[in-house]
């Protein structure tokens, strides 16, 4: 490819070789002296204690059932730091570029939402950014936040022990360095509901659909998942899905991901819309989801604790094993499947 395309920035094996044939080979040797640099490619850069990231947001339409594009800037930048262990959100920024000729009270309500997404995950915007361009020149609205936030260093006592039998790189940042053969995999919800949503709200499904974005803070889930302990890595599932997410995983590790068809939650409304459109569920973002890697030992015990609070259809979905390099889906009829790295998410401009 010459040229940049959809692929590019959708999630998937396109977007991983952009990254690092373009952005790494400026970038990846710098800052190399910090905890969490920029090649390691986590959700969140950590630097003197501190969780730091950004992201843009570019989702259409700009409203949907269950969210706008305003909730998930928030949201979206509190989970990249959420899941990296850093549940106390310091601050956020806000940066909007705002096309010419829209609506003052579309913005006013986005805004609203933003500040009621802040003050859902106990935090704030504190800096900002606004650009005007002309007609034409962009889609309506483009938010970009960054985010910082901190451990909260009590809610690691649990792991302390089994950390450092295990050679566990840190016991206050969930990178995937950490994972090891015999950790099992949580799942918080059903996956694909997001990716619905947004079908429904454009008029692709070719029906009347209920379904809800799942578009929320997870902040507050893994603070509660962390008192239990035994947490190792954690990322949210957003573009390239679980298939993308579990296959970085598999890259940056070499090691080997299970999952069992049936233990992963899915909607009617999204294994619908999966089997009418021909999409493959674990490869579609999602805004409200986080996949836990959790030693064997407490696994049972955190995903009790995630239940307990108000996640019911939170579930074990697999394991790591060292046998193999990859994913490996072992379907309800007994097969096995070899998920692959996703070419992208299969519907664009989910984010």
């Amino acid at each position: 490819m010459n040229n940049v395309t959809m692929l590019h920035g959708a999630g998937g094996k396109y977007m991983l070789q952009f990254i690092r044939q373009y952005v790494l080979k400026y970038f990846g040797d710098l800052g190399r002296n910090i905890d969490v640099p920029l090649y390691l490619l986590e959700d969140s850069a950590i630097i003197n204690g501190i969780a730091f990231t950004t992201d843009s947001y570019t989702v259409y339409p700009l409203f949907f059932p269950g969210g706008d594009i305003g909730r998930m800037a928030v949201c979206g930048t509190v989970n990249d730091l959420a899941v990296k262990g850093a549940t106390k959100i310091l601050g956020i920024s806000c940066g909007l570029i705002i096309e010419e000729g829209v609506e003052l009270a579309m913005i006013e309500q986005i805004l609203n939402s933003m500040r009621t997404a802040s003050i859902e995950a106990e935090t704030s915007i504190i800096t900002g950014d606004t650009k005007v361009v002309e007609r034409g020149r962009v889609d309506k609205l483009l938010i970009n936040c960054s985010g910082i936030g901190a451990p909260e260093k009590e809610l690691f006592h649990n792991y302390e022990v089994i950390r450092r039998s295990r050679g566990d790189s840190s016991s206050m940042w969930l990178i995937n360095k950490n994972i090891r053969p015999g950790d099992r995999l949580i799942l918080n919800g059903p996956i694909g509901d997001h990716a619905v949503a947004i079908l429904s709200a454009r008029g692709e499904l070719g029906i009347k659909s209920e379904v809800k974005s799942d578009v929320a803070p997870l902040n507050k889930l893994m603070r509660e998942a962390l008192k239990t302990g035994g947490i190792t890595c954690a990322k949210d599932p957003t573009r390239g899905g679980m298939a993308g997410l579990l296959n970085e995983w598999a890259e940056s590790t070499g090691l080997g991901f299970i999952l069992h068809e049936e233990a992963i939650p899915i909607s009617p409304a999204a294994k619908a819309a999966s089997e009418l459109l021909g999409i493959d569920m674990l490869e579609v973002g999602n805004e409200g989801k986080v996949v836990m890697c959790v030693v064997n030992e407490k696994a049972e015990e955190v995903l009790a604790s995630i239940k307990k609070n108000g996640w019911r259809h939170a579930s074990l979905i697999g394991y790591v094993t060292d046998s193999f390099k990859g994913v490996v889906l072992e379907t309800s009829i007994g097969g096995k499947r070899i998920i692959p790295p996703p070419v992208g998410d299969p519907v664009p401009r989910i984010c």
